[in-house]
């Protein structure tokens, strides 16, 4: 199966909506959102065109393909709005035989990861920043930020497909696109 995974739209109906059709276009089975849907938290400036509430009807528009996770400045209200469980701190899938540990980060995170085996991997968000990389035998891997991305990299989401988890940036439709990281799991 082919899944999108995203983090920290932060409100931004700009990059909710390019996020979208990402995923249309992909072909994907599932959305994987890792937490910081609707707010942009005292720490950060205003993403491009924050509309939460415009945010709210273009996730619900795919509420029945989408896994999510909480994020640090996601709150209970928020699941009051939204049509699809946001609550959990984390969550673990198979996808594609492999484990997933998701989570956005803040929590659980690579210096505070839980407990996992060797070939396992732990995704999450958070830090703004896209890693693809194996440490210990444990994949470590964030797709970066949709919306207000650090360290100098554009807006991004990733992809896993088969075992192969590529970030990629968020573009227009009509621009280049090449990754920016991609590891091959198990």
């Amino acid at each position: 199966m082919k899944y999108i995974i995203a983090s920290d739209i932060h409100g931004s109906a700009y990059y909710a909506k390019m996020l979208a059709r990402k995923f249309e276009n992909s072909g994907a089975d599932k959305l994987i959102l890792l937490g910081d849907l609707l707010y942009h938290g005292p720490r950060n400036d205003l993403p491009r065109d924050y509309a939460p509430k415009e945010v709210i009807e273009i996730l619900n528009g795919y509420k029945d393909s989408i896994y999510a996770v909480r994020g640090n400045c996601d709150a209970e209200v928020d699941q009051m709005v939204l049509d699809f469980p946001i609550m959990s701190d984390y969550s673990v899938y198979i996808l594609n035989g492999i484990t997933f540990f998701a989570s956005h980060g803040h929590i659980y995170s690579p210096q505070n990861l839980p407990c996992m085996k060797k070939g396992e991997a732990f995704i999450s968000g958070h830090i703004h920043l896209p890693v693809a990389e194996c440490k210990d035998g444990i994949y470590i891997l964030n797709p970066g930020s949709t919306s207000i991305p650090k360290g100098g990299n554009p807006p991004s989401y990733s992809v896993l497909d088969g075992s192969r988890f590529t970030i990629y940036p968020l573009t227009d439709e009509d621009a280049p696109c090449s990754f920016i990281k991609e590891i091959e799991l198990g």
